[in-house]
């Protein structure tokens, strides 16, 4: 049996151990630092208390069940051994005949210490049940406090990045404020204060069409949400965040949605990592200046696909495919056969603005939006939720929080900690 280390248990990493699970020719381990698969696509809906963490995380252990040549490692990437055919990770060293490096992006803070101390990250749910609370926290504050100017920098609050996931959780932040916040907290009349979106390009959802672009931009307008564009976030500390512009914004919450890069791999050849610290793959997906080292998904940068000769956009999609193939092409380099190279099969893009609002842009320049693309985009992200109890859980708390408005998960959860000098 060839011993395939996967490490990263994402989109690419998911569908490559599920499908060449099914090769008995194969003994597969799959490393990753949580115990448990979860859907980014959804924890904006996670840090805004509209659905429960485990409506879209998996366990990795329950996965592999009935799969006896698949295993699951607890850990962090620590050091590859190229020579030695060894990972090394922060709870051990495991042998590879072959190795998948597929542990995606985290969030790049652009050098800005503040904003990485400070702000609110957007990319697990660790980070999603921190803002949770943190919100949660704010308005509780607010509710106390009889300083005027207090009380506003604990209501505003302020998203970096006009992507998908700022678009999103601005969409969802407006509609808890007229629909929720007016309820629970009736003493603060304005909801959550003014809700700021800023993006340092010209337009939001970047790489999008023209139309979505426009759609996203009057849906957040409308609904209060004060959108600045070709404005960058230049600092913020002592809860001030700083614009380009040297404008200021007084708020106890920055949400940083504002740009990824790849995780670092320690052990491959520098000259294999590229800009946004990608690495370099050829058609096949395998890393420049190895023999047995792939990496999928959001970690490398192909320029193999003539359709995509500046390198891939970093979406789910892609890592899904390239995690496919390559279960495909494993077995067939292990028996000397052609190799098929990867070509993205383009199915479109979408974003949820709000309530009954999305946009959908079709791969042959179709466009949708309003009610029924909203309902394609719920549809469209329920199918890849991991386990079918999962599913039916989700899809129930959708219809229950989309009917009455009213989702009852606003919890803070935050362990106590315990007191190391006991009196």
């Amino acid at each position: 049996m060839k011993k395939i280390v996967i490490v990263g248990g994402g989109f690419a990493g998911i569908n490559l151990a599920n499908t060449l699970g099914k090769n008995k020719d194969f003994d597969i381990t799959l490393v990753d630092h949580n115990n448990y698969n979860f859907f980014p696509p959804l924890i904006y809906q996670v840090a805004t208390a509209f659905i429960e963490p485990s409506n879209i995380c998996y366990p990795f252990r329950k996965m592999f069940q009935g799969k006896p040549n698949v295993e699951f490692h607890l850990g962090s990437l620590v050091m590859i051994h190229q020579q030695a055919n060894i990972v090394e990770t922060d709870k051990g060293s495991l042998p590879y005949d072959y190795l998948v490096l597929a542990m995606g992006t985290e969030t790049n803070f652009f050098g800005n210490k503040n904003i990485e101390e400070k702000a609110y990250p957007m990319k697990n749910i660790n980070d999603a049940a921190a803002l949770r609370n943190h919100i949660l926290t704010s308005l509780e504050k607010a509710t106390i406090t009889e300083d005027p100017e207090e009380e506003k920098k604990l209501r505003n609050i302020v998203i970096a990045g006009g992507g998908a996931t700022g678009v999103e959780v601005a969409g969802m932040l407006s509609d808890m404020a007229h629909n929720i916040i007016s309820k629970d907290y009736p003493n603060l009349k304005k909801g959550v204060g003014r809700l700021y979106l800023i993006d340092g390009s010209n337009a939001l959802l970047g790489p999008m069409s023209q139309k979505a672009q426009q759609e996203a931009l009057k849906v957040l307008t409308e609904r209060g949400v004060d959108v600045i564009l070709n404005t960058l976030v230049k600092d913020y500390n002592d809860d001030i965040v700083t614009l380009g512009n040297d404008q200021t914004i007084p708020t106890a919450t920055l949400v940083w949605a504002s740009g990824v890069i790849a995780r670092q791999a320690p052990g491959l050849p520098e000259s294999s990592i590229t800009k946004g610290r990608r690495i370099m793959v050829d058609e096949y997906n395998k890393v420049a200046g190895t023999d047995n080292i792939f990496a999928l998904g959001d970690q490398c940068f192909q320029t193999s696909d003539a359709d995509y000769p500046n390198g891939h956009p970093q979406l789910a999609q892609i890592a899904i495919q390239q995690g496919i193939l390559l279960a495909e092409n494993l077995p067939r380099l292990v028996k000397q056969k052609t190799l098929n190279p990867f070509k993205y099969n383009n199915k479109g893009s979408m974003a949820a603005i709000a309530k009954f609002k999305s946009v959908i842009d079709f791969p042959k320049g179709g466009f949708m939006k309003g009610f029924m693309a909203w309902l394609t985009w719920l549809l469209i992200h329920l199918v890849p939720i991991a386990g079918s109890r999962n599913k039916f859980k989700l899809a129930t708390n959708w219809i229950v929080s989309f009917i009455t408005n009213d989702p009852t998960l606003r919890l803070i959860l935050e362990p106590e900690k315990k007191d190391s000098n006991p009196s």
